[in-house]
């Protein structure tokens, strides 16, 4: 009967233990959730603008004039739409400018000639997707901070010059490449090189061949898609870079990935002067510069014959 006793008064203990630590889980969740409620009333913003209402953005922070549209819910750079752009760039800037975070509003301030913003030194243009129009602009700094104002309310306000970086890209850097796939002697199955309607094939199962093999893998696998001569070529534009059908090589890589036979093929054009050539991937309309000693390999070509 004792044993009984205690072990309910046991379960009774643990009940209000755990009963206790749900109210203060509960209670601590209160007040996290309102300390950040709060936080948030206190920021101020410069702009607040919902990321997906804008429909295009336009700036030039030293890189050249960026001008960015989005339709459809992809963003497209306004120059060159076939331009093969990464989304999360132009979506990283609608983003940081949409809802522009200032460290604190001026008031009662001087003119906004002052405060560099009558000629500012960077301008960014956002257009909502009802045509409205919104100026931000970047005048002189202080400290860490520039001067901002936007539209034309006036209002001047200190945001981080932080902010900038999100729009401190090149159009290099925002572009998609392609992806290569890793290629070596060890899945390397063919390569079939094709150059004025005449073919030559270096099998991986001709013995008499494993050197040849094994120099063309070693070509295919030091390709790096990293330097770009035209990000959108037109078919028109393929002559200029030895890449129409009369005058490139094409290579055609079969290989295995995950068990499963696949083939790449590239197309080699003529040299640029500085030591690459220029090489197209499959479908793609980039055209790449890749060394002259790569494409020798690829090629099996001898570079002292």
């Amino acid at each position: 009967m004792k044993k009984r006793k205690a072990l309910f008064l046991l379960l009774g203990v643990l009940i209000l233990l755990l009963a206790a630590y749900f109210a203060l889980s509960y209670w601590n969740k209160g007040r996290e959730e309102k300390e950040a409620e709060e936080a948030e009333a206190s920021k101020i913003y410069v702009t607040d603008i919902g990321s997906d209402d804008i429909t295009a953005i336009s700036y030039n922070v030293g890189n050249g004039d960026m001008e960015f549209e989005k339709e459809d819910g992809t963003w497209y750079y306004t120059a060159d739409r076939d331009f093969p752009l990464t989304q999360s760039y132009p979506e990283n800037a609608a983003e940081a400018m949409g809802r522009l975070e200032a460290d604190r509003e001026l008031t009662d301030g001087d003119k906004l000639a002052d405060y560099g913003l009558e000629d500012p030194a960077y301008t960014v243009q956002l257009t909502q997707s009802d045509g409205t129009v919104t100026d931000i602009c970047f005048g002189n700094t202080t400290g860490d901070c520039y001067y901002v104002t936007a539209g034309d309310t006036g209002v001047v306000y200190t945001v981080s010059a932080t902010v900038i970086e999100d729009l401190n890209y090149t159009l290099d850097d925002m572009a998609q490449l392609d992806e290569y796939p890793g290629i070596g002697s060890g899945n390397l199955v063919k390569e079939v090189i094709t150059e004025n309607g005449e073919s030559t094939t270096y099998d991986s199962e001709n013995e008499d061949q494993s050197e040849d093999i094994a120099a063309v893998a070693g070509g295919l696998g030091a390709v790096a898609l990293s330097e770009a001569a035209d990000y959108s070529v037109e078919d028109e534009d393929l002559a200029g870079y030895g890449l129409d059908e009369a005058s490139r090589i094409t290579v055609e890589a079969t290989y295995t990935q995950d068990e499963e036979e696949k083939v790449l093929t590239l197309y080699l054009g003529g040299e640029d002067g500085e030591g690459n050539r220029y090489v197209m991937l499959n479908d793609s309309r980039i055209v790449y510069l890749i060394s002259d000693e790569i494409c020798n390999n690829i090629l099996n070509i001898d570079e002292e014959e």
